[in-house]
Parts: C-alpha cells; structure tokens; sequence
C-alpha cells in the first residue's frame, strides 16, 4: 500500500453532489424484476453473468452525463465543482457491473456504496448531498425526513431530450417541493378561493422552505461561482398549478432567497406535461404522482413524497 503520509485527503466540500441509486442512472428493471421475484441469489447470479454486458441508459443517465459535463475532461479532482455518487441496495458485485457499464458510457463515475439490500440512505449525511435519486420509495422518504432533497424516480419515463447537449434543464413544482406545503393545505383544507385570498393577504410574506430549496440554491451557487462561463449551463423552470394573484408570493419568495429561475409557468390547474414537453427537462421534480405520472411520458421524473399530497400514502 501506498505512503499516503503528506497527501491532502480528498474532499466534496464545496461541490455538488448527487448520489443515485443503479437503477435511476441505467436500466436494470429486466434484472430488477428478477430481484422482486424473491430471489435475490438468482438477481446476483444474473449481474454476475452479464458482468461483460454493458447496461443500457436509464431515466437519469442524461442528467448524470450533463452534471459531469459540467468539468473539462482534464480538470484537477481537486477543482471538480460536481461529484455523482452510486448509492445503490445493490451488492458489490453488482456494484462491479455499474463500474463498468458506466465506463463504457464514459461516464466519470468513481465513488460508490453498496448495501446488499440494506438502506442506503445514511450515507448521504457523510456525503453531504445536495440530491437523491432512487427508484427505492422508502429509501427517498427515510432520506426527506432526515432533511436530503430526494426523489423516488420513475423508471418508465421518457428518455431525456437531445436537443440541448449544451444546458442542464432542472424543472420544479412550487408547493412541498420548492416550497413547503403551507398553502397547499389551505388549498386541500378549503378550496381554491381560499387558496387564492391565503395567498393574496400574504404576497410580501416569503413562503417557508420546501425540501428540494437547498438544491435550487445549490445549483445557483454553482451558476454564479466560475465568472468564465462553462461549455455546460443551468437552465431551471418553476411549474407550478398556481395563477394569479397567487403568483406573486412564489415570485417573491425567490426573490426573498435571493435566487431565480430561468422561467415560470403558472399554469392556474392546466396540465403540465405539454408545458414541460416544450421545455424539455433533464428532471422533473413534483409531490403529486398525477403530475409525475403524465410528466414522464414527455421526459425524466420524479416524485417527491412530501407535504399535505402525501400524508395518507
């Protein structure tokens, strides 16, 4: 073994950092079925057996290739500003075939852990993530009550666009993703006149925090820290039910945190998905399936199991 006496550590500090699970960033649902069958010797039989068959694409592989993109090819691992981490149930074997498949995509993917079944959600707090992505939906839930923005991925969505190689295109729901669900519970508790007088009365109010807020100031820390624009940019969207006047506190409270987005869509009820066909998403992120549901047949979602929406699942 190596003298690493005198050698720095390396560290995440400062960087952007998304752990996701084997499943979100290629697809192993056929091996997956196998698993949920029962036989989880016959699932690791079957990675093992496909060790030389790299896995195809999976719903996030396009975010995961962009976010590396952010770095030159021969940037220092010191000076890296985004870091993806594999945080997978899979084991280690398994965890050999996402190695490999990731190298044949020529995905920059170094750091993994693998739990052989167990719950990888408490490597995130040594990980310090800004993001979670599983298809695990109590592995996304222990994660957002421990205080990680995370969401439970949709295997079955659209691929991701092509048509903007050069820019990461994140889109979010406001309330209980961005924002907490305070309003949305006045919403579900008293209807939509309500809601709007709710919002109203309270514009110059800031909203209170929702759990994907540190991801939206993580992503416009990373935008705002290199004044030499790199050959990857950010491109965000807020798609949101909301209209007016109830539009004006979310606007407001963005401004309060002093961060933006690129754009906003207050759709006042209409669906989303053809909103966010033309915006072409890398990710989606909403709390209510519905949307998640009708989203993914134009490109990469995920559900966000938080707020008033998702109490009684």
């Amino acid at each position: 073994m190596p003298n690493l006496a005198g050698i720095m550590a390396p560290t995440l500090e400062g960087k952007l950092v998304v752990a996701i699970s084997s499943r979100a960033v290629f697809d192993f649902e056929e091996e997956n079925r196998v698993f949920e069958g029962g036989n989880a010797q016959a699932y690791m039989a079957l990675q093992r057996d496909r060790l030389e068959q790299p896995a195809s694409p999976g719903v996030a592989h396009a975010l995961v290739k962009k976010l590396l993109a952010f770095d030159a090819p021969d940037c220092a691992p010191e000076a890296r500003r985004i870091e993806v981490v594999v945080l997978s149930r899979n084991d280690p074997v398994s965890g050999l075939r996402v190695f490999r498949s990731a190298r044949h995509e020529g995905l920059r993917l170094e750091r993994g852990v693998f739990t052989s079944g167990r719950t990888p959600w408490p490597y995130l707090v040594p990980l310090a993530a800004n993001l979670f992505l599983s298809a695990n939906a109590d592995d996304v839930r222990a994660a957002l009550a421990a205080g990680f923005p995370a969401a439970r991925v949709f295997p079955e969505s659209v691929k991701a666009s092509e048509s903007h190689p050069d820019e990461i295109r994140i889109a979010f729901d406001g309330d209980a993703v961005l924002f907490s669900d305070e309003s949305e519970r006045v919403f579900q508790a008293n209807g939509l006149d309500a809601f709007q007088r709710h919002e109203a009365d309270r514009a110059a109010s800031p909203l209170p925090p929702g759990p994907f807020k540190p991801l939206l100031e993580a992503l416009h820390r990373l935008r705002m820290a290199d004044s030499n624009a790199p050959a990857m940019r950010i491109r965000t969207a807020l798609v949101t039910a909301r209209s007016a006047p109830a539009h004006e506190r979310a606007i407001r409270t963005l401004m309060a945190w002093g961060v933006g987005v690129d754009e906003a869509m207050f759709l006042g009820g209409l669906g989303k998905g053809p909103f966010l066909k033309e915006f072409e998403p890398d990710f989606f992120f909403d709390d209510q399936t519905g949307h998640v549901q009708q989203a993914a047949r134009f490109g990469p979602a995920g559900h966000v199991p938080a707020g008033v929406a998702n109490e009684h699942r």
